[in-house]
């Protein structure tokens, strides 16, 4: 799982979250930090009206929380979803002594991103591309 501080990033980079039943999500309040919630069609819903979307609770042990804006929700996107979301940019995975690097390919340039843990070097590959296509 990305850490809270890439997730915060990447939404503000443009990352746009379409919900699907097994997401992780954290709600982006100080006293909810250490939660992790994940997106089911039984307990945590995704709900889309006129006003906006919600992520609803249905009757579960999630305190009385009934439900909450999607955009008081911050996605923590899988290694596999950022994986799948650098689509044709990604080259490779590879393991180093002490981190993992991801491969890309971005505007034509071999780039590369390393971390100790995979989903947060795909995470800062994904965040380089964003930039490259927000100029």
């Amino acid at each position: 799982m990305i850490s809270t501080d890439l997730a915060r990033e990447l939404r503000a980079a443009g990352l746009v979250w379409h919900p699907r039943s097994g997401d992780r999500f954290q709600l982006d309040e100080p006293e909810f930090e250490a939660d992790v919630f994940t997106v089911s069609d039984m307990t945590i819903e995704s709900r889309t009206y006129p006003t906006g979307s919600i992520l609803a609770f249905n009757g579960t042990t999630e305190w009385a929380l009934d439900s909450v804006a999607q955009e008081d929700a911050l996605w923590l996107p899988s290694e596999e979803q950022l994986r799948g979301l650098l689509r044709g940019t990604f080259r490779a995975l590879r393991r180093l002594p002490d981190a993992f690097a991801v491969d890309v390919e971005i505007g034509g340039q071999p780039a590369s991103f390393e971390h100790p843990e995979p989903s947060d070097a795909y995470a800062l590959a994904l965040l380089a591309l964003l930039r490259r296509v927000a100029q």
